[in-house]
């Protein structure tokens, strides 16, 4: 069990940051510093939990997760790194902002807190917790740009291993869909179909505590995800069925936005001929 440790939980007031928190506060003597955009959410859990409100797509954001941790702590035992959002959409536009922004949260941030802590550390132990997705090993469509900010998470933590000081531990999580709000912030509150398996938000944090527990370098919540990633490589049709399902729902997806769009285009114009 985790006991006794300072820790920071970003994306912690919902889905699986949540449960994480949930997690490490039902076990003896944990601290934690629970890091949302919407920390005000994050009550009832008693005075080891210190709820604080930050953009953590900014680098003042996470300059100042890391002045109040300092504040509050001597020093942070594990920092788990959920904050994370998805898009769910045809890649057909140009924008750059939108681009931007979801790798700002998703890649850069996640890079930086690497070097903020490693300095925090000062070389204290400490161990660096990573979500970051089966969609950063298999990319779906629909999501475009989400699996493009997991890959480079996923390269990422490849290559800084090898930078790493032993001090310094990594663990990186790779959940498959889970029932949370992520699925209604991708959609942007539209009606989706969420891509096969799928695991309750409990689940993934029983399964991630107890693998930072036994000091894993890898986890992988879903037990049939490992096999079915082998099976998918030994069988290519596996993986092209698979990948073609999910092709099908991204279309029925575009189609209901499509015909909402068309709607409102509709709506609008009976408006303004009833003026």
């Amino acid at each position: 069990m985790i006991t006794d440790k300072n820790i920071i939980v970003t994306g912690a007031s919902s889905g699986i940051g949540k449960s994480i928190l949930e997690e490490l506060v039902a076990q003896e003597g944990n601290r934690i510093l629970a890091a949302a955009r919407g920390a005000h959410r994050i009550t009832g859990y008693g005075d080891r939990v210190i709820p604080f409100s930050c953009d953590l797509s900014t680098q003042e954001g996470v300059d100042a997760l890391f002045r109040k941790a300092e504040e509050v702590f001597d020093k942070v035992d594990i920092f788990f790194c959920n904050a994370g959002a998805p898009y769910y959409e045809r890649f057909d536009y140009e924008d750059w902002g939108r681009i931007e922004a979801i790798f700002r949260l998703n890649t850069v941030s996640h890079m930086y807190i690497y070097s903020k802590y490693l300095h925090h550390l000062n070389g204290r132990e400490g161990r660096l917790v990573y979500t970051i997705s089966a969609m950063g090993e298999m990319a779906l469509p629909g999501y475009a740009l989400y699996a493009a900010t997991k890959f480079a998470m996923k390269g990422f933590q490849q290559a800084i291993r090898y930078e790493t000081p032993e001090n310094l531990q990594i663990t990186c999580v790779y959940p498959v869909s889970t029932k949370t709000n992520f699925f209604k912030v991708g959609g942007e509150g539209r009606k989706m179909e969420i891509p096969f398996p799928v695991q309750a938000p409990d689940k993934v944090a029983k399964a991630v505590v107890k693998g930072v527990n036994k000091l894993k370098d890898h986890i992988y919540p879903c037990p049939v995800y490992l096999p079915s990633k082998a099976l998918m490589n030994t069988l290519p049709p596996v993986r092209t069925l698979y990948l073609k399902a999910q092709q099908g729902k991204l279309s029925r997806f575009v189609k209901r936005v499509e015909a909402e769009k068309e709607g409102i285009r509709e709506d609008i114009k009976l408006k303004r001929a009833l003026r």
